[in-house]
Parts: structure tokens; C-alpha cells; sequence
């Protein structure tokens, strides 16, 4: 949301129109110029989509503007704007693995049958001012502000109610302000400029404030006599989080980090349903210290390893709080926030000119791990597990095989597992130690070939991922890409003295391969698959001109 800006010619617009095989079409517009001294783009953009599956339809409208100004030497203000509309997007659900094998572009009936959807308008705002210079060092301040407006018809039924029509119509009315202060300079000129010891520091500041109601509601609409408010309530979450980071290296090969953050929030819920007799209102206090250590020595040009310790602390969302299982107002009281510790160690180098590498080895423990443990009707429901363990390793490679020919790939050997997590089942409990982490596989492989012969480039990107789980004790085997998801595009660029032509075609899925594409976590009722499309296509054409000099 403060990316820089470029605007080569003062004044130049483009504009880039795509169309699918299942009901996709893109159109997209950006405008970019610069004048004095100050530099703006205009981005506007509708996506239309009727998905491969039943009951997926979606229209997506984004507009984002942004403006640089330089105020003078060293000195400049950023101000970003963005609009999102949603005014439709059609929810299908997760199938069962019956359902997969029956009918994999099929939609869950209750999704259909209660209308379950969504629609969305959502408005940013950040003003950035930023200064740099010598004597002072790099400070910045920025405020922003976000309003978001969400109705959400679930196909989850009101509690005691099991009409085949009846769900809940949920509404959100959200502000979020926030500010951020920070500033670095290096602390001597000891070991010149590059090698100074350098700190920086700052502050985040935040508050947020939704107005959540939910309604009884027939087929995704509030429409019968009875479709009356079931929750009304106001939830507020404040938060203050300084940190500081020291850089610092002691030689020309050797650099030492470490920094320290503490973050202080508080949840607050209001609750305004009272017909019930029962006031869910309550307050919930997280604080938590965190912080992280790293060293990184360049032993040569081919070989930089580094090593990492930090910490993190991560409380739940509002959304996660509220969500309760018998269905009333307030916050859980049970959810906490989850701490995590991560080691990690690599290298990155170049070998020649030709070949650049990264690899990566790590393991992280959270305590109190933020589970969804249950999905049922489009409603996600949340616990803390023990403890789990998640270890891996990661390798990518950027080879330029020719002049005209560059090539990647990334590997991923990953093993999630819990390693104490207790969870009540009726009279039983059910130990689930040693057990794989719901929706994450033990391998993933991506491979990526882009050839340029003159005017016309092609590109190849072939992904794979290794079988899963769906639920947490591990019942519901997710099979793995078989032949995988090998996606092809060629694109031909043509220019005149003022226009540039980009035409492109392409072909997703090659292989025709069925898989799943996402997996909802320890769905009711085994409905946890999410069908990735087939063979699809999509072809389309991008213009940019520039309008003045």
C-alpha cells in the first residue's frame, strides 16, 4: 500500500482486456504521468467470473490511485487510495469426497439452498511522509484508515433451527485507523558509513471497531416474518507495538541483527442483543514481548550463510473470538494467542554469472497453535492446540540456461506435526500427538521456463504438491497433483512510435489434471475438498500509449 511510483513519460495510459474459458473477463487500465514534482497513476480494474463450478459466480471492481510529491531535498509525501467493490460472489462450498468423486464442478446444496454469498465495499486511505538525509538519518510518519462494509449470507443455520432454506445473514460494519512512526540513523561513523552501527526504532498505533449483526435468514435474504436479529454487538480492538532493530557489522563480511518489539492489545465486545436477558460484554487483555537475533557472513560471492532466532506473538482475530459454538454473543473465552519460536539457517550465492541460489533449513514451535478445528456451513471455529512443530527445508535455483532462455525452481520439503494436542470427545479424549497438520503437504515443486526469441516470449510453470490431509486426525486423505498443474503462455509485443501491442494466449492446466485446489480445514461432515478447474484457457490484449510528451 507504499510502493514507489515510476513514471517514465509524462503522461502515459494502458490498457489490458483478458478472457476466459469459463465465464472470465478482465479488463484493467492504468494511467501513469508525472508533472513538477509530483508523480501519480490512476489503476482501474472489473473482473467478471462464472467459475467451472456450480453456484461460483463473482464480480470483482477495484480502483487505486496514487501521488508522490516532493516537497524538497530529502523530503517527500505519499498519499494511496484504494476503492474495492464486491457485489457478488457466490459461495459453493467445500464437497465431500463422495461428492468429489461424483461430481467435482458440483456445489454443497445447503450452500445453494441458503444463499450463501457475499457482497463487499471497501475503502483505503494512507497519507506517508518520509525524510532523509545525513545529519538526521531516515524518519517517516504515516496514518491511514480503512472502512469496510461486508453483508455475508451464510449457509450456517441459527441454533435449534435445521430448515433445509434457514441460514444466518451476517453484516459488518468495520473502521480501522492506525499510524506508524519510525526513524533510523547510524549511532557512529565508526567502520565508515556502510559498517556503522545503525538503529532504528519506531511505533505502531492502532484501532479497529466492528458492528457485527447477524439475522435469521430464508435462502441468503432477510425476507420471512421470522428472520429476526439473533446478534448484535460492537467489538473494538486497540493496540500499541514500539520495537527497535540494531544492524551492525563488526567486519566488511560479517553482519550481526537484533531487534525487540512488545506489543500490548486489548479486545473489548459490547453487546447490544439483550432480549435474550444475557449480557455477552467483556474485555480480554494480550501482551506479549518478542523479538529476534541474526547473523549473515559473506564467505564468497557463492556462498552467504545466514542464521535466524526470533519469536512472534499472534492473538486471534475478532473474528476467530466471536465465532462460538453455541452460537451466542461475546468473545470465546478459551482462545488465546499463540507464541512462536523459529530457528532458521542457509545460504544464497551466485555461481558465476549464470546460476543464483537460495536454500533454507528451519523449525518453529507454537505454542498454543491457533486451530480451526471445525468448518461447518461457511462458519470456521477456533482452538489452541498444545504444541506443534513445523520443520522443512527449502531450495530455489535461477539458472540463465542460454541468452534467450531462463529457467527456476523451488523445492520444498516440509513436515507439520502436532506434538501435544488434546482434544475432548465426549467421555474420551483423543490424543492426536505425532499427527499432520490439516492442509499442508510434505512437498511442494515448482518449475518455471521463460524462452524470448525476438518479439514473442513463452512461458512454462509447472507446480506439484504432495498428498494431504484434511482434518486434523488425519481421516481424510487429500490425493496429491498427479501429473500436476502445468500452465503455458505466449505473449507477442509489436510497437509504433507512440502504441504498444502485447497479445497473449494461454492454456492452464495442461495436463487435464484433477486435483484439489484448496482444502477447508476439518470441514463437518468430511466436506473439505475444493476442486481446482480442468483444462481452461484465456486469451487477451494489452495497449499502452502515451497520451502527451
Amino acid at each position: 500500500f507504499s510502493t514507489d511510483l515510476t513514471a517514465p513519460d509524462p503522461f502515459a495510459s494502458s490498457l489490458r482486456v483478458t478472457s476466459g474459458s469459463f465465464g472470465l473477463l478482465k479488463v484493467h487500465s492504468r494511467t501513469a504521468g508525472r508533472a513538477g514534482n509530483a508523480v501519480g497513476s490512476l489503476s482501474l480494474s472489473r473482473t467478471t467470473l462464472d467459475g467451472f463450478r456450480q453456484y461460483s459466480r463473482a464480480d470483482v471492481r477495484q480502483l487505486v490511485g496514487a501521488l508522490d510529491y516532493a516537497l524538497g531535498a530529502g523530503t517527500s509525501l505519499a498519499f494511496r487510495a484504494s476503492h474495492a467493490e464486491l457485489p457478488e460472489a457466490l459461495n459453493p462450498g467445500a464437497l465431500t469426497p463422495a461428492e468429489y468423486a461424483a461430481n467435482r464442478d458440483s456445489a454443497a446444496a445447503s450452500n445453494i439452498l441458503r444463499g450463501a454469498n457475499k457482497s463487499l465495499l471497501q475503502s483505503q486511505y494512507s497519507l506517508r511522509l518520509h525524510h532523509a538525509d545525513k545529519t538526521w538519518g531516515d524518519w517517516s510518519a504515516v496514518a491511514y484508515v480503512v472502512r469496510r462494509f461486508l453483508d455475508n449470507p451464510l449457509a450456517t443455520p441459527p441454533a435449534g433451527t435445521a430448515a433445509a432454506t434457514v441460514g444466518t445473514y451476517s453484516t459488518l460494519n468495520r473502521w480501522v485507523t492506525g499510524a506508524r512512526l519510525d526513524g533510523a540513523r547510524s549511532l557512529c561513523l565508526c567502520g565508515g558509513e556502510d559498517r556503522a552501527p545503525r538503529l532504528a526504532a519506531g511505533l505502531d498505533i492502532q484501532r479497529s471497531l466492528d458492528i457485527r449483526r447477524n439475522w435469521r435468514a430464508t435462502a441468503g435474504a432477510r425476507k420471512a416474518l421470522t428472520d429476526t436479529l439473533q446478534l448484535n454487538q460492537s467489538e473494538s480492538v486497540s493496540s500499541v507495538g514500539p520495537f527497535a532493530t540494531l544492524t551492525w557489522s563488526p567486519t566488511a563480511r560479517l553482519a550481526l541483527s537484533a531487534g525487540a518489539r512488545w506489543d500490548q492489545l486489548r479486545f473489548a465486545v459490547a453487546d447490544h442483543f439483550l432480549v435474550d436477558k444475557v449480557d455477552n460484554s467483556g474485555t480480554r487483555d494480550m501482551t506479549a514481548a518478542s523479538g529476534h537475533l541474526g547473523a549473515t557472513w559473506i564467505v564468497s560471492g557463492a556462498f552467504v550463510p545466514y542464521a535466524n532466532y526470533s519469536t512472534a506473538f499472534e492473538t486471534p482475530t475478532t473474528t476467530e473470538l466471536n465465532a462460538r459454538p453455541d452460537g451466542t454473543g461475546g468473545f470465546n473465552p478459551d482462545l488465546g494467542p499463540q507464541r512462536i519460536r523459529t530457528v532458521e539457517g542457509g545460504a544464497r550465492g551466485a555461481v558465476g554469472s549464470r546460476v543464483n541460489y537460495t536454500l533454507s533449513v528451519f523449525q518453529t514451535y507454537a505454542d498454543d497453535a491457533i486451530i480451526q478445528y471445525l468448518e461447518t456451513n461457511g462458519r470456521a471455529y477456533f482452538r489452541n492446540a498444545g504444541l506443534t512443530r513445523n520443520t522443512g527445508a527449502e531450495v530455489g535455483i535461477a539458472v540463465r540456461v542460454a541468452s534467450w532462455l531462463d529457467a527456476t525452481a523451488a523445492w520444498t520439503e516440509s513436515r507439520y506435526r502436532f506434538v501435544r494436542y488434546r482434544v475432548p470427545n465426549k467421555a474420551v479424549t483423543d490424543t492426536l500427538d505425532g499427527r499432520a497438520l490439516a492442509g499442508v503437504p510434505d512437498r511442494f515443486v515448482r518449475f518455471g521456463v521463460r524462452a524470448k526469441l525476438g518479439s514473442t516470449s513463452v512461458d512454462a510453470d509447472h507446480t506439484w504438491s504432495a498428498r494431504m490431509y484434511g482434518d486434523d486426525k488425519n481421516t481424510i486423505k487429500v490425493d496429491d497433483w498427479g501429473k500436476g498443474a502445468l500452465n503455458l503462455r505466449a505473449t507477442w509485443t509489436g510497437q509504433t512510435s507512440a502504441v504498444r501491442f502485447e497479445p497473449f494466449v494461454a492454456v492452464n492446466n495442461v495436463f487435464n489434471a484433477h486435483y484439489v485446489g484448496a482444502v477447508t480445514l476439518n470441514g463437518a461432515l468430511s466436506r473439505v475438498l475444493e476442486p481446482a478447474p480442468l483444462r481452461n484457457y484465456y486469451l487477451g490484449m494489452g495497449v499502452e500509449w502515451r497520451v502527451a510528451q
